[in-house]
């Protein structure tokens, strides 16, 4: 069976650009738990749906027994769909088969700070990696290269150094390889 080619998995294409501000009533912001290996499907109805929503995808390399190696793009939190919308679309949401909780974001400002960390991470084109235990360790900021600006903590993997973007709200993140790189401790 093919691979597919990569598909959107924000929609529309700006929803992190703004503010992050929305008036309450017109915009919230869930975090969406999808039935086994339905991620892309559930995209796919929102998207024609004209829902907001993010699924954070990367790239994924194998090779196959025949030796060829192959691209699939696969969820960097298996199983979480981001949503933005009103209660009505969460409800159009909901009838898709697709879903099997959906969690309210209690600070929908830092839900999109986190969201938009992890995106310039995966735009910046580096392997990332889903790192779904949180450690303690101290909180920098980026000050130069592809992931200038980026705020993060230092993690060490292997005697390797590693900058790790969390999203705070589902206690899971992801983290790049740190190469030579300018790092400022956060206050």
């Amino acid at each position: 069976m093919p691979i597919l080619d990569a598909e959107p998995d924000l929609y529309p294409d700006d929803l992190l650009d703004g503010p992050g501000e929305f008036p309450a009533e017109d915009r919230l912001w869930w975090a969406i738990y999808c039935l086994s290996r339905r991620e892309k499907q559930l995209m796919r109805l929102l998207r024609a749906m004209d829902i907001a929503f993010y699924g954070p995808l990367v790239s994924k390399r194998n090779r196959s027994p025949s030796g060829r190696t192959r691209t699939s793009h696969v969820p960097l939190f298996p199983g979480y769909i981001f949503l933005c919308g009103s209660e009505e679309q969460r409800q159009a949401a909901m009838t898709t088969n697709c879903i099997s909780q959906c969690i309210e974001a209690p600070d929908p400002a830092s839900l999109i700070e986190d969201l938009r960390q992890i995106r310039n991470l995966i735009c910046a084109g580096q392997p990332v990696t889903m790192e779904a235990k949180l450690e303690a360790g101290q909180q920098v900021r980026v000050k130069s290269g592809p992931f200038a600006n980026v705020e993060g903590t230092v993690l060490r993997r292997q005697n390797k150094t590693r900058l790790l973007v969390s999203v705070r709200y589902l206690q899971q993140g992801a983290s790049v390889l740190l190469e030579d790189c300018d790092l400022e401790l956060l206050d």
